[in-house]
């Protein structure tokens, strides 16, 4: 996969950051979210309103630090 790189204000970043679903994932899957939602929400308005309403329920989740990690998870996996 090519990467390129773009140019966008610390305010839009700011803004992406608040779409994070936990704190390693990429902008890239922030901005594939945000496009999968923006291509749905006329032909699927409630898959799309749920896609927001989980993406803000993780984000309160972790925030109250409720999560697993990857080593935790991949020990109870058996990794």
């Amino acid at each position: 996969m090519q990467a390129t790189t773009i140019k966008i204000h610390e305010d839009t970043k700011g803004q992406l950051d608040q779409y994070r679903e936990y704190k390693n994932e990429s902008y890239d899957e922030v901005i594939k979210k945000m496009i999968y939602i923006a291509k749905n929400i006329k032909t699927h308005p409630q898959l799309s309103k749920e896609t927001i309403i989980a993406i803000e329920k993780a984000r309160k989740r972790i925030k109250s630090g409720n999560f697993v990690t990857e080593d935790e998870a991949k020990k109870r996996l058996g990794f």
